[in-house]
Order: structure tokens, then sequence, then C-alpha cells
């Protein structure tokens, strides 16, 4: 008889697990994606698919408020999981329609599902939030900027958590959508094509989607008076919004209308070019100066944007459409993969304006460069320093002339097309550089010229 009852006992011990227990091998996903640069930025466990914003924000306050809606896979079994999320604060986080208990640390929002989420299922996450965001902590030049009218949100290497839920790091690229409501007569820009405007109590709700993944530092949101211009290139719409307070007529403008022009010479080096909408977006800052933004792809760094904004600085920002958009860091410490073809995309252009060969700039720099600081891995402190843009662009050029032009460019066009939509290293662009070169052994090449201190070989 007792027998009888242990064995009830544990059938029904079984039944209750099943309904409601957690498996012992359900964890906590980690706090940070594994990039030693940025310990917690991105997040472990899962892997985003898409982000949708439903979003309001009134400039009168600088209130910003609204629902992220998250669709991941769990990439391990999650007990709980990380969004990055400063200075905004979640009122009620559902993770399948069921109430997930929320905690906030440090610039985390750490998750606790009512149940274990198995390993390989897709969930989805809605975070209600609001707050008042700002600059992010540590890094002054990232994250939600207010106006006298509006705001705008940008940065790099992290910027996206500053104004919604989210796996702040490259590796995790997903797509976008937002809606987001603003006062009647404030424009509301963010990244790829703009679907239907509605109005409605004297606020307006912009709409915007990227359908191609994204690394989440990418996301641009831009609001204000702007001059909004919509054309077609390509059969792909272009956008170019200029503020209201930049003369119609000035230096931004005049290069933002030639964005059509550079992106299709580009591509006579790039390969094709992987998004479906072009232009771009000028953010008037007396804190920046002028920003000089491609509409689907933004990166901030004060060093670039200046009141006399040319096409040399639109070709800079249109590269970064192949060379870090679409094929994306996988860690940070690579970062010359996206500023060196970005600067050597300044000197291409520029040669094809009829100004410097890039032979004559890599000659110029040659000479007086400061070797001992290489680019292969800059640490923290140093992912904008020269050395990453203009050494990076040394790189290529050095490696063009030693491999030969049918080679480079057969090299940079596999490489745009094979890493398309995901994520490289710079050994995958060694063994891809090898490849194109009919198997010739690189690494010394590449060991001198980004992590050598003295001056490498000239190609």
């Amino acid at each position: 008889m007792r027998t009888a009852v242990r064995e009830v006992a544990a059938a029904l011990a079984v039944v209750l697990c099943v309904a409601g227990c957690a498996s012992p091998d359900f964890a906590p996903g980690a706090a940070g994606i594994g990039d030693p640069y940025f310990p917690t930025a991105g997040n472990g466990g899962y892997d985003v698919a898409g982000y949708d914003l439903d979003l309001r924000y009134d400039p009168s306050t600088g209130v910003l408020s609204g629902a992220a809606t998250i669709t991941a896979t769990a990439t391990q079994a999650l007990s709980r999981f990380h969004l990055d999320l400063a200075t905004l604060t979640a009122g009620t986080v559902t993770v399948d329609g069921a109430d997930a208990r929320h905690t906030a640390r440090g610039g985390e929002l750490v998750v606790t599902p009512a149940d274990g989420i198995d390993r390989g299922r897709t969930f989805t996450t809605v975070v209600r939030y609001s707050g008042t965001p700002g600059p992010l902590a540590g890094n002054e030049d990232s994250g939600w900027f207010r106006t006298a009218e509006g705001a705008y949100a940008v940065g790099e290497s992290q910027s996206a958590g500053a104004w919604f839920p989210v796996s702040d790091h490259p590796a995790d690229k997903a797509t976008f959508r937002l809606a987001v409501a603003v006062p009647d007569g404030l424009a509301a820009i963010s990244n790829g094509r703009p679907g239907p405007r509605r109005t409605s109590g004297g606020w307006t709700t912009w709409r915007w989607a990227e359908t191609a993944p994204m690394a989440p530092y990418l996301t641009l949101l831009a609001i204000g008076r702007y001059r909004i211009t919509t054309t077609r290139h390509r059969d792909a719409p272009m956008i170019v919004a200029i503020p209201e307070s930049s003369p119609g007529d000035g230096p931004a403008s005049r290069a933002l209308a030639r964005t059509g022009e550079i992106a299709d010479y580009l591509a006579t080096w790039f390969g094709r070019y992987p998004f479906d909408s072009y232009g771009g977006v000028v953010v008037d800052d007396e804190r920046f100066g002028y920003a000089l933004e491609t509409q689907s792809r933004p990166v901030y760094s004060s060093e670039f944007f200046r009141r006399d904004a040319d096409t040399g600085l639109v070709a800079h920002e249109l590269a970064h459409q192949w060379f870090g958009d679409s094929v994306s860091l996988h860690r940070w410490k690579d970062i010359w993969l996206n500023e060196g073809f970005a600067t050597y995309a300044e000197w291409l252009w520029a040669e094809h304006e009829g100004r410097d060969r890039p032979q004559t700039t890599f000659d110029a720099l040659y000479s007086t460069f400061d070797w001992s600081a290489p680019p292969g891995d800059p640490g923290p402190g140093g992912l904008f320093a020269d050395t990453v843009y203009q050494r990076g662009a040394m790189t290529l050029h050095a490696l063009r002339t030693s491999i030969g032009d049918p080679a480079f460019r057969t090299l940079l066009t596999a490489w745009t097309t094979e890493h398309r939509g995901a994520t490289a290293t710079t050994a995958d662009f060694v063994a891809a550089a090898q490849k194109a070169a009919g198997g010739r052994d690189l690494h010394a090449f590449f060991q001198a010229w980004l992590s050598g201190t003295s001056a490498p070989p000239r190609g």
C-alpha cells in the first residue's frame, strides 16, 4: 500500500513539474555577448530577430514612452535574460503574453519569465517603458540628445539602449520597425523605408522599417523641423532631410544631393548596393556641428561631422552601407574593417572627382605616420583613433598594390557578397584576401600592417 502511495505521489510530482517547474538545465543568460572591449554590451542566451517599437515623444517634457516588441530565439535553456536599457524605466514586461518579473541593474533590464524558455524556442517579449532619455553614461557622444524642438538618437559603439530595450552589440543583428508619434509640424526620421503617416489629435505618427538585419547602434531617430525631399534612385526611395535651420543650398545639402551618384560609383568597386533605400539626414546641433548621416546607416563621431561637409564625407558614410552595415563586426577589435574601408572609399572618390590619386594620399601619409599604435586591436579607447581610419585605409591600398587590381577587385565584391547581412572578423578577411590572391600566404603582410609597431612594407 505504501509503495502504491509513493508511486502516485511521484506521478503527481511529474505532472506538476511538467506543468510549471523549470528544468534544472535552465540557466540565466549572460549580461554581455562576450566582447572583451565592452563586457556588458549585448546579451547572452538568445538571438534577436526583430524589434518593433511603438513610441511617443513629447519635446516639451523630454519624455519618451511606449512599447518595444522583441522577437528572439533562445540559444540556451533560459531561466532569465538581460536587455540593455539605460535611463528609462520599464513598467510592465511580458514574455509570450505572460507577465514576467523584471529588475533594473546598472543599465540592464533583467527579465525572469514565468516559465523557463527552451533552447531553440522563439519567444516574444513586450516591454512597456517611459522616461527622459539622455546620453549614455561613460559615452557622452552616444545615446539620446534633446534639442530645442525635438531630439535625436545616434551613436557608436552603443546607443540604442538609451531609447529602447535591446541587445546592443553588432553581432546580434535584427530587423527594425518604428512607429513614433510627435507633435504636428515635427518630422521623425529613422532607418529604412518610410511607411504611411497618421495624424490625430495634434500628433503625427511616423513609420519606418528596415527589413535587412542591422546592428542596433545603427538605429537612428531624428525629431525636429526638417525639409524632407523624397525621390527615387534605381527604383528605391531616396530620402534627404535637412533641418529648417540649415541653408537649403548649404554644403551639406549640395553634398547629399549627389548621394545616388556616389553610391553608384562605389558599387563599381564594392558590388551591388546592399539595402533598399538611400538618403541622408543632417542634424544641426552646436554640440557637434553638422552631423551627416546616411539614411540607412548612421554612425556618429564628432571628428567627421563638420559644417563644411562635402562629398568625401558622403562617400565615407555611404561606404559603411557595405562595410559596417551589411557586413558587420563580430567583435569591436576589428573596427578597422569598417573605418579603413570607409576612409579608402574617400580616397577612391577623390580620384574619381579628379583630385588626389590613392597612391598620392598613401605616400603622403606613409612618410609622416606614427606607427606606434596598430589598428588591428586598438582597445576600447582607440576605436576612433587615426590609426583605425588612416592606417586601415593604407592597409587596403598596400594590399591592392601587393596583389594587383584584378585580385583586389575580386576580393572586394566576394567579401561583400559572401558576408552580406552577416558578421565577419579580420581572420575571415585575411582568408578571403588569400583566396583572391590565388592562395598566396598573406599572414606576414597583415601582421605587419595590423599589429606591427614600426613602418610596414609598402606593399
